[in-house]
């Protein structure tokens, strides 16, 4: 029996409705889909699918409830079938913060995140979810060599493997030293709603997070490196500088283990971007080659730009800006006769009073 089957079957028996409709939601980078149901009543929800055998929704279930407990906006479970991969949850809409996000939104919309931000962090305890250890941390690095260097480009690091991995123990050093909290792992545009009315500029539940399933206990800066040096959105670098700027100023006022000098909070936030721009050009390529996904093709040179801008800035990184300068090829991927913007536009916003 296909899946579909499945889904419709247990959704009748769940929501007590035999005439809901039930349509794509969203796509996702993993193995899970999303699909929203519309009851009879004109109610919606979202469905979660899961095949077992490829996806285990127990740790969603397990950190959406540390979340909420730590006073964030998570969707509710409605119902369960852990047996079968099926959640039943509620609906955060379809407002992205990639949708919404303007030179006139982006001041609220931030700062609503920094504040989310901040709660999950002040609600971080050991031995709770998975540590974000070395091993984690270094298995990521090396989908950078092994996706992007040798599958994407075609090219072998020959004499360089030295090189590579002196940046990379510099790197590790540097994450694994900082403050713990709990880490969201993928905490940017696409994966926070703007909960409320667009046209009022009104978001009273804002933001709505989601994918929050891979949450593990490590590095400080590594959330907020996914928000501000978003894959899929870029901002002119003072406007960056501002909005981190106001985290850190929000994290110092709750008490959070961020340093009193914010050049060292700022050069820990930037080496943890370099760790998190090499795995995701990893992922991305592996995303592309092993699973067919070219979407992410495009937003490959976003990533690649913010990479080596922090590698040019710090005499431990020249090694790999030197690389990427042996890898220019690799900041503009082309298809055919399409050629991929290095971003999309830059944006700046007005600083906030």
């Amino acid at each position: 029996m296909s899946r579909a089957v499945l889904l419709r079957a247990w959704l009748e028996r769940a929501c007590g409705d035999r005439d809901l409709r039930i349509e794509p939601a969203s796509a996702d980078a993993s193995f899970r889909r999303y699909f929203r149901v519309t009851l009879a009543n004109g109610e919606t929800r979202i469905v979660m699918d899961a095949p077992p055998a490829r996806e285990d929704c127990r740790p969603f279930l397990r950190v959406a409830a540390l979340f909420r407990e730590a006073g964030v906006h998570v969707p509710e479970v409605y119902a369960q079938d852990l047996a079968q991969g099926f959640l039943l949850l509620s609906d955060l809409g379809d407002g992205t913060y990639l949708n919404r996000l303007n030179a006139a939104s982006a001041p609220a919309l931030y700062r609503d995140a920094n504040s989310a931000l901040i709660d999950i962090q002040r609600a971080s305890r050991p031995g709770i979810l998975p540590d974000y250890d070395r091993v984690l941390l270094e298995r990521e690095l090396c989908l950078f060599p092994d996706w992007y260097v040798a599958r994407h480009l075609g090219v072998t690091l020959a004499g360089r493997e030295a090189a590579l991995r002196g940046v990379f123990d510099a790197l590790l050093r540097n994450n694994l030293a900082q403050p713990r909290v709990f880490v969201h792992r993928d905490y940017h545009s696409r994966n926070l709603m703007a909960v409320g009315d667009a046209h009022l500029n009104e978001y009273p539940a804002n933001p709505g997070i989601l994918d929050f399933q891979d949450a593990v206990y490590g590095p400080i800066t590594y959330d907020l490196v996914s928000l501000y040096r978003d894959a899929y959105i870029a901002w002119e670098e003072e406007q960056e500088l501002d909005f981190v700027i106001r985290y850190w100023e929000m994290a110092r006022r709750a008490n959070l283990p961020v340093d009193a000098d914010f050049d060292v909070f700022y050069r820990d936030y930037e080496w943890m971007g370099v760790q998190r721009q090499i795995k995701v050009l990893g992922i991305f390529a592996r995303l592309y080659h092993r699973d067919g996904k070219s979407d992410y093709l495009k937003d490959m040179p976003r990533v690649m730009a913010y990479l080596r801008r922090a590698c040019a800035r710090y005499g431990a990184l020249a090694p790999m800006a030197r690389l990427l300068d042996q890898f220019q090829k690799a900041e503009t991927r082309k298809d055919g006769e399409t050629e991929y913007p290095v971003s999309r536009p830059l944006l700046g916003a007005k600083r906030p009073s």
